[in-house]
This record gives structure tokens, C-alpha cells and sequence, in this order.
């Protein structure tokens, strides 16, 4: 089938949007390509329509969970057949998910950048019909980006296992430096090709706010733009304080945050995108992969990290190209709070060491044991247990990661999963030998199909549903189950993840990369300071953000606070002369009252009027004998 009527088939599209069908076309010709496309710009439709319309299968790399799970959603709904391999799943999991995609029927892959380092993975992935390498949120792969995740890198020992199959590379952002180095890092070949649109949202209207009063302006913006909006903030604490700001204020408003339950996150996604709630305030950890076209304003609360993720989290506003908002609020004491931040975000070497020390502690892992296994962390246990402090604790974890000792996910949703571990006739002797089992087991049966060969997700609720019993009795009859080895049964997870990536070291053997640090110090620094800048500055924000991305000689917007601000003074620069011009006039005549010369006066206001006659008086350029006004 053609491109377009795979669009047609599985999307029910006739058309493409901007440049999807030459980066397909690309793709589908066996070049390298990188392609820039904005958020909502339909990255993922330029790797599924490809990988559709050739043999074999798509191996997708994306740091994000709740993405990569939602993508998986969308094409089993669509009758395709993918799977997702994250942190969190048990070995044997992992295994049959690798199997299917080298003897089944399986069209996509999607792993997470640190499985690649797995030495199963990158095995089985040896033995797979690869027809398309996609990379989601390329950046990653640079450490000039505004998110560098150090596994990125290992996706280069993929393209030695598959040197003949291309590689699409997506992202939303990039700087110059940026985009070479993922060309580099990536291995891109000759005769690579570069699709990017231009950065310009001309629909947004983009604003600063200096301001002491930031609740004020809060709701300043709530009632002046109708709508639903997003509010960002920097902590799980605001999220709650401030859309409880708004209730209180009768404005329909929820919270989100990564520390939520993966039912409540869902529950308050769903309400805001159906628009029983008008503002959702959250955390960064909101957005990817949220398709809700009508967002009318989004408000940051405080200062981004860098200018990328700010225009990534602006750009949620008004997918429909209707005019949207993005507000920046923004004071004295953000810039004290900000480089505050910059300080605690690189711990040093001994408190990194020390923090990895107390993580194998806290895991009870051996030396020199433990690589690939995971492990339920909570942060704020984990540091109240050894009296860390959260952000500095989190900042190690980074490191660590950067330097491929452990990865952290802050929350990895996993559904309840069961396999029947014996073969069909063994199930049935087992039920006939145990009679009470056999209800039990025939609602298993009866509610989830294919659960001898793989894994199946499960609700325990709706099990004690159907089977007349508790989900706490669900839940024991499983593990019961699982103990006599006639099932596996993988309880939930909503649980930050920690995984080891090597066996634990001893301190002493702990190598720290403080280049590496120094470096991204230098990098954030200069991100904080981007930041700065177009918070300070009197120029075109459109412009400031276009430059930025390297876009050459970018015009202004004529919608930002600045380019209206021109705007004004323009026009009252001109009306003034008007004003002026009608004065002159009417005095040239004769001497008149105030009440008359005003009455002359057709153009402006009352105040503009006033305003101009003061201003002639101060300048000696009209003169009056305390009643009448003459030249």
C-alpha cells in the first residue's frame, strides 16, 4: 500500500500535514533522516506509516513512558502489533516480548534508551527483520541539549547490528550545535536528510509578566482569556495550592503531578481534556503526548530550566491554530531562586559517591551483583532514611545516570500481568484435581485470551467482578497460584524505578566524570541565561525564541507583549500629532476656552486630548491667560 492509503486505512486521513510525506518519502528511499517538527506536528505518524508499508519491524527508542505505552494503545486499537519493553518488567517478560519480535508478527518495538544497554536486548535485536531505526526526542543524544540522557549513545551499537536500515531521527527542538551532534552521534550517513520547519507559532501570543503579585495575574489571565489553560509550576506542593487558589476563586481548576497514582493521573487528564475542569496546574511532568487542540492559554508560574522546554510547553497552547496565550510570570526573586538551583542541581563528587553507597544499602545489593535488576524507589523514604536532602539527592541520581551506574524513572505505571505457566492439559488436570480451583480458573480463561503465551495486563477488580469474590481475595488466590507454579502473577507497579545498569562498585572503583559535570554546568549556565535574557529584555519575543533556534533574520510577530506594546505607542505617537495638528487650527483662528478647544477637537479621547493640550503648554508651543488658549 502507498503512503497515503495506509493514512487513509489506519488514521482516516486523506492528507498529510506539513512535511510528513517528504520525510516519509525519504525514509521509504533508505535515507538518514532528521526531522524538526513541532509539538502536536505529528512526529510519530512519519515512523508508522514507513515501517507499515515495509517488511519487518520498527524498533522505536523514546525516554517517555506514558508516551511509548499510549502509542502502543493507539496502534493495537488500530489492529497493529506492538509492544513496549520499559523498566519495571520481570526478565521473563523482556524474553517473550524479544521473542515475539523475532518469530512473530510484532511491526513495533518500543524500548526505552537505557534497555538498549541490555545485552538480551541487543542480542535479540540482532535476530530481527529491523526496517526502520525512529528516535523520539533526538536531543537527548547531545549533551548541549536540554535533556541529555547518556544512553541515548548505545543507540549508534544498534546501527552496527543493522547497518543498512535507516535512521529517523525526531525532535521537537534543537539548536545548530544540537542538530549536528545527534547527525554525528546517530552515525548518519552520507546524502542524510534535514526537514524542519520553521519554529514560528504565529497563533500564540507570547508574554512576560513582571510582577510582584503573581496570584493576581493568575486570575487575571483566567478571566481575561476564555477557555481552558495549563499553569506550570515548580513543585507537587503549588500544583494543589494553586488550583485551589482557583476553586476558591469559582474557576474549575485540578492538579497533576508525577507523585499521583497512574488512576488518578488518568482521571484528571480525562476531566480536564473533556473540559469538566478549565485549568489543569502541574508539573513538567504534564503534556507529552496530550493532544488537546483548544488550549487558549498556558502559564508558567516560574522561570523554565531553558528556552526549549519552555517553547515545548507553550506550544501546547493552540494545536488548532487559533489564538492562544503563553504567559511567563516572572520577578526579581525567580532569578535568586533560579541560580539557587544552578548550585544544587551539581552536587560534588564525594556527595554523588556517598548517595550511590546508600542506594545499595537501600536495595540491599552485593558488590559487585545486581546489574539489570529493579527496584521500587521512593525518594522521600529513601532520603528521610539517610537524612539527604530531595533535590540534591535527585541531582546525584542524574549523575549517576549520565555515568551509566543506575537509571531513575521518577513513575512507572505497570498494569497487574499474569501467565499460565503449564501447557493447556496440565491446567486441566490441575482443575480436576482441585475442584475449588476451577471457577477461579475459568474466569481467568474466559476473561483474557492468549495468557499461555504471553503476559496479558489484568484487573484484579474486575476478576472479583466476575468471580463473586473480594480483589483482596483475587490477589491471594494469584499469589497462591504463582506458588505452586501454575501461573506467573506480576502485581502493579506506580512506583519510581530504580534499575542497576552495572554491578555495584565499591566506592573506591566509583569513577565520577567531573569534565562531563563542568561541562553540563557550563551548558545549564548558558540555557539559564537564555532564560534571562528573554525574560529582561524589550524585543520581539517571537523573535528572541526564533534566534534562538538558530532561524535567520526572523520578523517580528506583531501579537507578542512587546510587538503590541510598539504598537500602542505607535499609535498614540501618532494620534498626538493629530491632536496637535487639529489645536494649531482651531487657534489659528482665535482664542478659545478649554472647554471649546476640546469641543474642536475631533480625534482621541478626553485624556488623550488633555494630554497633548500639556504637553504644547509645557513645550511653549501654545499659551494661555489662565482662561483662554491662544498660539
Amino acid at each position: 500500500m502507498t503512503p497515503r492509503e495506509l493514512l487513509k486505512q489506519f488514521w482516516g486521513h486523506d492528507n498529510f500535514r506539513p512535511m510528513q510525506e517528504e520525510i516519509i518519502t525519504s525514509v521509504l528511499n533508505g535515507k538518514d533522516v532528521l526531522a524538526l517538527l513541532p509539538t502536536g506536528g505529528g512526529k510519530s505518524v512519519c515512523f508508522q506509516i514507513p515501517a507499515l508499508a515495509k517488511e519487518g519491524i520498527c524498533i522505536v527508542v523514546s525516554p517517555l513512558i506514558a508516551l511509548m505505552k499510549d502509542q502502543v494503545e493507539n496502534l493495537k486499537a488500530k489492529g497493529i502489533d506492538a509492544i513496549s519493553i520499559v523498566s519495571g518488567m520481570s526478565r521473563r517478560e523482556v524474553d517473550l516480548a524479544l521473542d515475539n519480535c523475532v518469530y512473530g508478527y510484532t511491526k513495533f518495538l518500543y524500548l526505552s534508551p537505557e534497555r538498549l544497554m541490555s545485552e538480551l536486548v541487543r542480542e535479540r535485536i540482532r535476530y530481527m527483520k529491523v526496517n526502520l531505526f525512529a528516535i523520539d526526542e533526538a536531543h537527548c543524544i547531545s549533551q548541549w541539549g536540554y535533556d541529555f540522557r547518556p544512553p541515548y549513545l548505545h543507540i549508534a551499537d544498534m546501527r552496527e547490528l543493522h547497518p543498512n536500515v535507516p535512521v529517523l531521527a525526531l525532535t521537537a527542538t534543537a539548536t545548530a550545535t544540537v542538530k549536528e551532534d545527534i547527525r554525528e552521534k546517530l552515525l548518519f550517513k552520507p546524502g542524510s536528510e534535514l526537514y524542519q520547519q520553521s519554529f514560528a507559532r504565529r497563533n500564540i501570543s507570547y508574554v512576560v509578566q513582571d510582577t510582584e503579585n503573581k496570584q493576581r495575574k493568575l486570575l487575571d489571565v483566567a478571566h481575561g482569556v476564555k477557555g481552558s489553560g495549563i499553569v506550570y509550576v515548580r513543585t507537587r506542593r503549588e500544583t494543589a495550592e494553586i488550583a485551589k487558589f482557583y476553586n476558591d476563586n469559582n474557576i474549575k481548576a485540578d492538579y497533576y503531578h508525577a507523585g499521583l497514582s497512574a488512576d488518578e493521573r488518568a482521571e484528571k487528564q480525562e476531566a480536564w481534556k473533556n473540559n469538566r475542569n478549565r485549568i489543569i496546574v502541574a508539573t513538567n511532568a504534564f503534556g507529552m503526548g496530550i493532544d488537546k487542540p483548544d488550549v487558549r492559554f498556558v502559564i508558567h508560574n516560574e522561570m523554565p530550566d531553558s528556552l526549549e522546554a519552555y517553547y515545548q510547553e507553550a506550544g501546547r497552547g493552540g494545536r488548532d491554530e487559533q489564538k492562544a496565550y503563553a504567559v511567563l510570570l516572572y520577578n526579581n526573586t525567580d532569578r535568586i531562586k533560579h541560580q539557587h538551583r544552578y548550585e544544587q542541581n551539581f552536587p560534588a563528587v564525594e556527595e554523588i559517591k556517598q548517595v550511590y553507597h546508600q542506594l545499595g544499602n537501600y536495595c540491599q545489593v552485593a558488590y559487585d551483583a545486581g546489574e539489570g535488576a529493579s527496584f521500587d524507589l521512593d525518594l522521600a523514604d529513601f532520603c528521610a532514611r539517610f537524612k539527604l536532602d530531595a533535590l540534591r539527592t535527585l541531582n546525584a541520581l542524574k549523575v549517576l545516570e549520565q555515568d551509566e551506574y543506575v537509571s531513575f524513572n521518577e513513575s512507572v505505571y505497570l498494569p497487574s500481568r499474569f501467565r499460565f505457566e503449564v501447557l493447556n492439559e496440565e491446567l486441566y488436570n490441575f482443575q480436576i484435581q482441585n475442584p475449588a480451583w476451577d471457577p477461579f480458573i475459568k474466569t481467568l480463561l474466559r476473561s483474557y485470551g492468549g495468557a499461555f503465551e504471553n503476559y496479558v495486563p489484568m484487573k484484579e477488580f474486575d476478576v472479583a467482578r466476575r468471580s463473586g469474590t473480594s480483589t483482596q481475595q483475587v490477589i491471594e488466590a494469584l499469589k497462591q497460584l504463582h506458588g505452586v507454579g501454575l501461573l506467573s502473577y506480576l502485581p502493579q507497579t506506580d512506583k519510581p524505578q530504580l534499575t542497576w545498569l552495572k554491578p555495584r562498585q565499591q566506592i573506591k572503583n566509583l569513577y565520577i566524570n567531573k569534565v562531563d559535570i563542568d561541562n553540563r554546568k557550563a551548558a545549564y549556565r548558558e540555557k539559564m541565561e537564555a532564560v534571562f535574557a528573554y525574560a529582561g529584555h524589550r524585543r520581539c519575543r517571537s523573535q528572541m525564541l526564533l534566534t534562538y533556534f538558530d532561524e535567520q533574520n526572523p520578523p517580528k510577530c506583531g501579537v507578542c507583549d512587546v510587538c503590541l506594546d510598539e504598537k500602542r505607542r505607535k499609535n498614540a505617537d501618532e494620534i498626538g500629532e493629530n491632536i496637535t495638528s487639529e489645536i494649531v487650527q482651531a487657534l489659528s483662528v482665535e482664542a478659545v476656552t478649554l472647554d471649546e478647544l476640546i469641543g474642536h477637537l475631533k480625534l482621541g479621547t478626553e485624556k488623550e486630548k488633555i494630554e497633548t493640550i500639556r504637553g504644547l503648554l509645557d513645550a511653549g508651543k501654545i499659551k494661555t491667560d489662565g482662561e483662554r488658549y491662544y498660539l
